[in-house]
């Protein structure tokens, strides 16, 4: 098999492990508390990863260490409020759309901070997914349940994430990095459960097999995946991959929780996965055109 069908191949396991992941988390806090079932979660995680990546850490200079915890508290707020919204939610599919909203609000932030700004094909994409997401949202009036609200706080913290990632990480290695950001993302979902919510004095056994499939197979296996996969993948392909993750969660909250997908629904994840497709549409026309010159080159 070619390197980058083998690439291809892993993204594609770890989107389908990503949106199994959503399955595992939201049936794992129905025994566990979110932010306690969060933060072990990931601590154990960072664990796993941190055999394969201490000696990175040790290299790494204390002003980066200290920018990647930082971002790492980024990411611990996004979680907070992805939990929270996968426990008010009675289904996950909605969610998963909602928040693949946040590439769509990268652009905006990285304008309000850093003053770039945003390209055509995103002021193009933009009423596409406003459309998508009211269509989605908005069922029987103009309000947004508690569950969808807390989505698009986690979309909007998950851009900010991206933002700011891709600023102030970008020299420290992909693997110390992620080990870092999710034992700090662990720790400080721990402290929110110390202090604001109770644990049950008995838990049933499922549960902890719920939190072992997260840990092991949402989580640890599907890093190694898409780190495997971006090495071998193009990144057009990839990125048009890892698009399936909220049509998967969609698939298996419609199978497992029977979520309702009227039309009107249908419709709106439509547009929302139209609108990220035109974002990214520039980045693959330059695919295209480096692959065609490739071509050619190769025959002259």
């Amino acid at each position: 098999m070619l390197p980058e069908r083998r690439g291809d191949l892993f993204i594609l396991s770890a989107t389908l492990l990503a949106s199994a992941g959503w399955l595992f988390s939201k049936e794992a806090i129905q025994g566990l508390p979110p932010a306690g079932f969060v933060g072990w979660r990931f601590v154990l995680a960072a664990l796993l990863l941190l055999p394969f990546c201490y000696r990175q850490l040790l290299a790494i200079p204390r002003t980066n260490l200290l920018k990647a915890a930082a971002v790492g508290l980024v990411m611990a707020l996004n979680l907070i409020f992805w939990i929270q919204a996968v426990s008010h939610s009675k289904g996950i599919g909605e969610g998963a759309f909602i928040m693949s909203l946040s590439m769509l609000m990268v652009p905006p932030l990285a304008w309000l901070l850093f003053k770039e700004r945003p390209t055509r094909q995103f002021w193009l994409a933009l009423p596409i997914a406003v459309t998508g997401l009211l269509l989605l949202t908005m069922g029987s009036g103009l309000s947004l349940s508690a569950g969808q609200l807390l989505f698009l706080l986690a979309s909007l913290t998950m851009a900010l994430y991206f933002n700011l990632n891709s600023r102030f990480a970008r020299r420290i290695p992909p693997m110390a990095l992620t080990c870092i950001q999710l034992a700090v993302t662990g720790v400080m979902n721990l402290l929110y459960s110390v202090l604001l919510e109770s644990w049950p004095d008995q838990v049933p056994p499922h549960i902890w097999g719920w939190f072992a499939a997260s840990v092991l197979l949402a989580t640890s296996l599907r890093f190694v995946c898409q780190s495997m996969g971006q090495k071998h993948s193009n990144v057009a392909n990839a990125a048009i991959i890892m698009m399936l993750e909220p049509v998967w969660t969609v698939l298996i909250s419609v199978f497992w929780y029977q979520e309702p997908m009227p039309m009107q629904k249908i419709i709106g994840c439509l547009l929302i996965l139209l609108a990220l497709l035109s974002y990214r549409s520039r980045n693959l026309l330059a695919w295209y055109r480096n692959r065609r010159a490739l071509s050619i080159n190769k025959r002259g």
